[in-house]
This record gives structure tokens, C-alpha cells and sequence, in this order.
């Protein structure tokens, strides 16, 4: 047998030993890729450094991909003849951003794998803890091994996203049903201490729920969102926005959460472990980051496929052919 395919032959070996576990494993890819983890880095951080808010958008799409059916990239299908995917959803439609970035990460993942080796869900999970990264946060362990849908459904987007007018009794449910805790639910919405959001989504709350609003952050956003202004408008999350820390919770607690959703969880005695919760990661940035990373990986190993099923996408736009 030729040397090239003995090489190719212990790769596949490899490769088909990991996926017939059906788990998720930080060593996935040590035989079949160990260039795999370096290059999605490299990609994230080139991107981050021509703008910032990447960084966001990756952290964000993984956190839409899993919510809906799971994490299996899902989310990065277009829309055929036959199926309207998840980016048309009510959440995704003209926000979800970063696709391209996927695009590149895949491309150059591929040929540094000399083959389809890396699926696509397990890129969103991987370039979304890089992201965290490379604006500041403290690393995880992504576990890896995950496959990717052959389908999409923009009604279970829109079903299973939370959206950002929900209460907090509401929240608490959706993150109920996907086997996520109402600390979960606080940790991850620490995801928003980096991006922006479009004024469509807290125009409601900066001219309806003016008693929770500090006034000169009130007035700020006024400028940036004025009532019958211009829906595309974007404000940020908090007051760093391309940087992980605690200033988030910090907001909450004196007046300055941008959604509706965020106050949610903070309201000042009335929220009671919701409330606790939100003072001690305000508190206590050590324990965010970690308890952050493990919240990620929890969420991360929502619903995954693995072993026979699903596929491992050429392109992440389309199914295999």
C-alpha cells in the first residue's frame, strides 16, 4: 500500500473509532486533525482584529444554533426550494451575522485536514469560545464530536429562541426545556457584555419601562433610538462592548440594562435568586468566567448528533450532495 494511503487509512480509522462512541470528546480531532483547533483560532482572531464585534456575532450564533433542535449547525443552512431554514426567523433575520467568517473558518480547516474532516456545529462551538478569548474571557474545554443537520425548520426558530420582550418567568421556562437552570439562564445572558442590539428590540422598554432606566442612560439611548426613529439603529449591550467582564451585571443592578430581558433579571429584591445571582457574577468576575465557560459547555451539549447521524458538511451552507 502506498505511504499516502496508509496515512489516509489510520485517519479514517481514527476518525470512525471517535464517532461510533457517540460522545463528545475535548480530543476528537487529535488523530484525525490536530491542526484543527489552531487553524478555527487563527481564523477567529484575524477576523476579531478587523472588527471587534465578531466576536459577539460567533458567540451569538452558536447560542442560536443550539436552541433550536441542537447543536448541529443547523443554523448555517441557506434556504432551498423545499425548506426555509433558521435564518429567516424572526431572531436571526438581518441580525445573525458572521456567516462568511463560518465560511473561511471551513475553508481553511479543510485544507488543513486534507479532507471534510470538522463538522460545522463543532466550528460554531469552537470559534465562539475564541471569540470569548480573544476579547478577554478565560478559556474552556469545548467538547467536540458533534454532526451537522441535514435540515432546518425557521418555525422551530422561531418557536425555541427566547425572545427579547419575555419575562422572567418566561425565560426560566425556555431554559427549562432545553435542560438549562435558571443560573444558567443568568450566566449565559453574561454572554451580552459584548455586542450591540438593534433599536427594533428595546425601543418598547426605553419608552415603556422608564421607572427601571437610569435617566442619563435613558436620555443616551434617546438620542440613538428616538420613538418613531429608525429601527436599524444599534445601541451597546453595556459599556464595553468588545471586552468580557462583569460590567453587565454591574448595569442591571443601577439602571442600565439595554432589553427587557435583561432587566428581567434584576429587579431590585423582586427577582430573588434571579437578583442574588446577578449581584454575585457583578461581584465576583473570577467566578463568572468560570462558571460562564462551564455554562457554554452545558449548552453545547444540548441534543448533539453523533455518531452515524447527520453528516459532516463540505459547505456549511448546503447538504451534502
Amino acid at each position: 500500500m502506498a505511504p499516502f494511503l496508509v496515512v489516509f487509512a489510520v485517519m479514517a480509522a481514527a476518525f470512525a473509532s471517535a464517532a461510533d462512541s457517540g460522545e463528545l470528546t475535548p480530543d476528537f480531532y487529535s488523530e484525525t486533525c490536530p491542526q484543527a483547533l489552531t487553524t478555527i483560532k487563527l481564523v477567529v482572531g484575524a477576523a476579531i482584529l478587523k472588527e471587534p464585534r465578531m466576536g459577539a456575532s460567533l458567540v451569538r450564533m452558536h447560542f442560536h444554533d443550539c436552541f433550536v433542535n441542537g447543536c448541529d449547525g443547523s443554523v448555517l443552512l441557506d434556504d432551498t426550494d423545499d425548506m426555509i431554514g433558521e435564518k429567516l426567523a424572526k431572531p436571526n433575520n438581518m441580525s445573525l451575522r458572521g456567516f462568511d467568517v463560518i465560511d473561511a473558518i471551513k475553508e481553511a480547516v479543510n485544507t488543513a485536514c486534507l479532507g471534510n474532516v470538522v463538522s460545522c456545529a463543532d466550528i460554531l462551538a469552537v470559534a465562539a469560545r475564541d471569540s470569548i478569548v480573544a476579547l478577554g474571557g478565560s478559556s474552556y474545554e469545548v467538547l467536540l464530536g458533534r454532526r451537522d443537520a441535514t435540515t432546518a425548520s425557521i418555525d422551530d426558530a422561531n418557536d425555541d429562541i427566547p425572545n427579547p420582550f419575555m419575562d422572567l418567568p418566561d425565560l426560566v421556562d425556555n431554559f427549562e426545556s432545553h435542560g438549562l437552570s435558571l443560573q444558567d439562564l443568568v450566566v449565559l445572558s453574561g454572554g451580552h457584555t459584548l455586542g450591540y442590539s438593534r433599536c427594533l428590540f428595546f425601543r418598547s422598554r426605553l419608552y415603556n419601562e422608564t421607572d427601571t432606566l437610569d435617566p442619563a442612560y435613558a436620555a443616551a439611548l434617546e438620542e440613538q433610538c428616538p420613538i418613531a426613529g429608525d429601527d436599524e439603529a444599534f445601541a451597546s449591550l453595556d459599556n464595553t462592548p468588545t471586552t468580557v467582564d462583569t460590567d453587565y451585571y454591574q448595569g442591571l443592578t443601577q439602571g442600565r440594562a439595554l432589553l427587557h430581558t435583561d432587566q428581567q433579571l434584576y429587579q431590585g429584591g423582586g427577582g430573588g435568586d434571579s437578583d442574588e445571582l446577578v449581584k454575585y457574577y457583578g461581584e465576583n468576575p473570577d467566578k463568572f468566567w468560570e462558571d460562564f465557560g462551564a455554562a457554554m459547555v452545558k449548552m453545547g451539549n444540548i441534543s448533539p448528533l453523533t455518531g452515524d447521524d447527520g453528516e459532516i458538511r463540505e459547505n456549511c451552507r448546503v447538504v451534502n450532495q
